[in-house]
């Protein structure tokens, strides 16, 4: 029997869907839809609308890739969060909206060296009661002993009844600020997070899909539906991760340079043995370093949308998404109408902008998008908003309707909060203009492009040129920074990038050439990389791999994903006087522990660690784990200078890995139960769903609980 897969990718301009024979890897159905970021639910039921429902009906499992976790922390958003911090001062800043600092503190050693000020802790919460909607928890050294932490969680959740989240449960790794850093966007993305997961699910409801939800992890793993709304943190640049994952799966290489081209963005990963390569240091994100296990991934802002700016007689490539000139015409035939005027008007003197933002094009236009805020914007620009709803205008329609100077406009304001749209030339247009693209409307496309060129005083095909040119080098350099600082903290810089600069363009010298050649081949996704990337590989002496359905290899990695689930042990020999008597201390998410002998207590350890990975990884959504250790040990040289003696450190990791769980969410209609279509339930149905059905699977209850906005303490399956 054929097993279906539901791959879904949300990008930052389309989302993309696919249907896949998981065991013959026939793509069955696929599709694209634009992506609506005020509600990405509706892009995803878009994009799955035409296909068949009988196909729907038989999917075994469902995997999403989304952008939200990673544009929310960008952009600042979400809930309400108080954080907790016990025994150091952070030295960065942390967006939280309540924060207190405790007494209670750990030694390296996981003794500990102050105690818990519960009463401070408890009049904290109670002062914050209702006032926000999770709880942050950070302890300094909580990796060495997590008791401190695990106590706060109890109260939180016993006065707050919010969902409350423990930094060393996000990450065994040292680095306080980090910890801190990932264990509060984990809380605020909570329930951005669960609002996302109850849309799909009402969405696969109404589309009578009944399979398990996952979703992918910014290294490329996969988890649950109910593991992902404890820890939405690790969805943090899950787009990435699924196009390394669909690079593979359609490639077939294990060892390749993969570039996926989007509308806004270029990212660059690398393949090596057939693994997603991983951030050592873990994911930057919006400035601030976390303690999330994600892709390596170097990122430029290109993409199809990418502006094209002609400043005077100077083009250069803006890394700011707009709407293209052909996408909009296809839409709005005016355009193209005024276009025409434009060239049949001809050339004319060009002014130069100091800020490349404030340049409004005289091929550029603007729509309304939404009804955003509009509180503080000027008179002017309210009616501004008024004249471009509906109907796209220019700047100079702009200045003419209103007898105001474009300065007069606060463009960029209205840009960033979204409540309009630039419409301008992209590399979109550019492969319309030569036709490898064709879908919308290619003469808006060479009108703009020959209005330009006439400024400049060139040809049509050389301002073309020119452009790519720009595209090939933003694209090579970012390819072969990303391969030459690889493991490194150094950038390059000076010379250095120099060198990398002309490498990529080929540049003749007149003493010496400088030429690159990778070693591996690159395999393109995205729509744009049929045209962009074969003057990149040419210029890198490396070949270009296009893999059928590379255009939604996202969408495929989504669904391509296995379940991996860690946990990393540090034992250590006792110090002091016990280190004679062969005593050692375990150190791990799961708790502190003392043995009276490293043997035992690297065995005792060594099981419960594939217990609990076992657990996590079936948690996760996993079937048929398989175990994996890798144990690192070594001499340590310990005490005062007179007195030094070596003792024995072994860091213990153990890994789980097994493919999605391929079954029905539901296993009898009494488990569908009372679950209405937004997705929660009330405390009566609830309490009803979780009691009224002796069959239902253990967790099964804890996923409908949860899945609430505001959820209670769940009830325990029976």
């Amino acid at each position: 029997m054929t097993r279906i897969g539901l791959g879904l990718d949300t990008g930052g301009t389309f989302t993309d869907a696919v249907l896949l024979d998981i065991d013959g890897g026939r793509i069955l159905a696929r599709s694209k839809s634009m992506t609506t970021h005020d509600d990405l639910s509706r892009g995803i039921r878009g994009a799955i609308e035409g296909f068949d429902r009988d196909l729907l009906r038989k999917t075994d499992v469902v995997s999403l890739s989304t952008t939200l976790a990673t544009n929310s922390v960008v952009e600042g958003r979400g809930c309400r969060v108080a954080l907790v911090v016990m025994g150091h001062e952070l030295t960065v800043p942390v967006k939280a909206d309540f924060t207190a600092y405790v007494s209670g503190s750990y030694r390296a050693s996981g003794r500990e060296d102050e105690p818990l000020d519960l009463e401070a802790v408890r009049t904290f919460l109670e002062s914050v009661r209702g006032k926000v909607d999770s709880v942050a928890i950070t302890g300094f050294m909580s990796i060495r002993n997590p008791d401190h932490e695990n106590a706060v969680k109890a109260m939180a959740s016993d006065i707050l009844g919010v969902p409350a989240v423990c930094g060393h449960e996000l990450s065994s790794s040292l680095g306080f600020n980090e910890r801190t850093t990932t264990c509060v966007m984990n809380a605020r993305l909570i329930p951005i997070i669960g609002r996302l997961l109850d849309s799909v699910d009402a969405v696969m409801e109404e589309s009578g899909i009944d399979a398990p939800l996952l979703v992918v992890k910014g290294d490329g793993s996969i988890m649950s539906e109910e593991m992902a709304r404890e820890r939405p943190v690790e969805t943090i640049l899950s787009g990435p991760a699924s196009s390394i994952n669909g690079a593979r799966r359609l490639s077939g290489l294990d060892d390749a340079v993969v570039v996926d081209i989007g509308g806004t963005t270029t990212d660059v990963g690398v393949i090596r043995d057939g693994r997603v390569h991983l951030e050592e240091e873990g994911a930057l994100i919006g400035g601030f370093r976390t303690r999330v296990a994600a892709a390596d991934i170097a990122t430029a802002g290109l993409g199809g949308d990418s502006r094209i700016v002609v400043n005077g007689r100077i083009p250069s490539l803006s890394t700011v998404k707009v709407t293209p000139l052909c996408v909009a015409a296809a839409r709005y035939p005016v355009i193209t109408e005024w276009l025409r005027l434009l060239v049949a008007r001809g050339p004319r003197d060009v002014d130069y902008a100091n800020y490349q933002r404030n340049l409004v094009m005289d091929t550029e236009y603007f729509i309304r998008l939404g009804d955003g805020e509009d509180g503080d914007l000027t008179d002017l620009d309210r009616r501004f908003l008024e004249f471009v709803d509906g109907t796209p205008h220019s700047m100079a329609d702009a200045r003419w309707e209103f007898g105001e100077p474009a300065v007069s406009f606060h463009i960029e304001t209205m840009e960033n909060r979204r409540m309009i749209q630039r419409i301008g030339l992209t590399p979109t247009d550019l492969m319309h203009y030569r036709g490898t693209f064709t879908r919308y409307d290619a003469e808006a496309s060479k009108l703009a492009i020959m209005y330009h060129a006439a400024n400049m005083g060139i040809t049509p095909d050389e301002f073309v040129d020119r452009i790519d040119a720009m595209i090939q080098e933003r694209i090579g350099t970012t390819i072969i920074r990303k391969l030459m600082t690889e493991g490194s903290d150094r950038a390059l810089e000076g010379y250095g990038d120099d060198l990398v600069r002309d490498g990529v363009n080929e540049a003749r010298g007149r003493d010496f050439d400088v030429r690159f050649r990778l070693n591996k081949p690159i395999v393109g996704l995205g729509g744009p990389s049929y045209d962009m990337l074969p003057r990149v590989a040419a210029a890198l002496g490396t070949e270009l791999v296009l893999p059928r359905d590379y255009d939604i290899g996202n969408a495929v990695g989504a669904i391509s994903g296995k379940v991996v689930e860690s946990i990393q042990i540090l034992i250590q020999s006792v110090l002091g006087k016990e280190l004679a008597t062969n005593a050692c201390i375990v150190f791990s998410r799961l708790g502190r522990k003392y043995y009276t002998s490293f043997e035992e207590g690297l065995e005792e350890t060594r099981r419960e660690g594939i217990e609990y990975v076992r657990e996590m990884a079936s948690r996760a959504g996993a079937d048929d784990v398989a175990i994996e250790e890798f144990c690192d040990s070594k001499k340590v040289s310990v005490g005062e200078e007179q007195f030094r003696t070596d003792a024995t450190e072994v860091r213990l990791t153990i890994r789980a890995t097994g493919d999605p769980r391929y079954r029905r969410r539901f296993r009898s209609s009494c488990d569908r139960g009372p679950r209405r279509a937004s997705g929660h339930l009330s405390r009566d149905l609830c309490r009803s769903a979780c009691h009224g059905c002796p069959s239902r699977p253990l967790g099964a209850c804890w996923r409908i609980c949860r899945s609430g906005e505001r959820c209670w303490p769940p009830c325990t399956p029976p």
